[in-house]
């Protein structure tokens, strides 16, 4: 199955509360409270975050955390990777030689192919859009197959 971990779903609610109030500097249990997280996740998450360039931190009394950048310049992607790594759907995708049948593989081209339709998908989404409610679906087009999508329990 295909999903991002916990930790990056709880680092995209992070990021939507700041980029929700980008003027503002919010610390860690500010945001825990506003994420309905808890404030150790929270300081988990803002770590890599702040590796990644996403936020930045301010020390002292009105210390806390914001966004280096504008929300529409943060892409969903960004995101991913700062949580999980290289954005990957096989090993071979991001990395040679990591496979035994490397050589003789017919299907690496097609799965290096899948891991670019997914990157630009979540490349294509900013976190500013990730504050707007979805809009409704549109009707199915004749002949199309509805797939069912189960969302996962957090």
């Amino acid at each position: 199955m295909l999903r991002v971990t916990k930790l990056t779903d709880y680092a995209t609610v992070v990021l939507t509360v700041l980029a929700a109030n980008p003027s503002l500097v919010l610390s860690a249990p500010e945001l825990a409270e506003r994420a309905g997280l808890e404030t150790p996740t929270v300081s988990k998450l803002l770590k890599p975050l702040a590796q990644a360039g996403l936020v930045e931190g301010f020390r002292g009394a009105n210390g806390g955390y914001r966004l280096t950048r504008a929300p529409e310049s943060i892409s969903l992607v960004e995101i991913v990777e700062a949580m999980e790594g290289p954005l990957a759907m096989t090993e071979c995708s991001i990395h040679e030689g990591n496979c035994g049948i490397q050589d003789s593989c017919h299907v690496r081209a097609n799965w290096r192919h899948i891991n670019d339709v997914v990157a630009d998908a979540l490349r294509s989404v900013s976190l500013a859009q990730m504050l707007v409610p979805p809009r409704p679906a549109d009707p199915p087009l004749p002949g199309a197959r509805r797939i069912d999508l189960r969302l996962a329990n957090i």
